[in-house]
């Protein structure tokens, strides 16, 4: 996928855009990216699509190597998707 800029394919508060998401469909055709489950778990039904896919992202995203936080003392890219999916 080719260099996008910030302001229109990547969220602030982490991961992607809708935007962002149709762009990535669109460079790899038969994608099945989807957008961040950002429901709280407390909303979500137990057992539902979206709160396994919660379950599933946070148990692999959790469990990566690196840092919550930049030098800077800003939080990674890491840490903004975690806090979206509400790891």
């Amino acid at each position: 996928m080719p260099k996008m800029k910030m302001g229109v394919h990547k969220s602030r508060s982490g991961g992607l855009t809708a935007k962002g998401v149709a762009a990535y469909r669109r460079a790899n055709p038969g994608s099945k990216l989807k957008t961040a489950v950002t429901t709280p778990p407390s909303k979500l039904k137990a057992g539902s699509k979206a709160a396994k896919r919660r379950k599933s992202f946070c148990a692999r995203m959790s469990g990566m190597k690196g840092p919550m936080k930049k030098p800077n003392g800003k939080p990674t890219r890491k840490a903004l998707a975690l806090r979206k999916w509400n790891c």
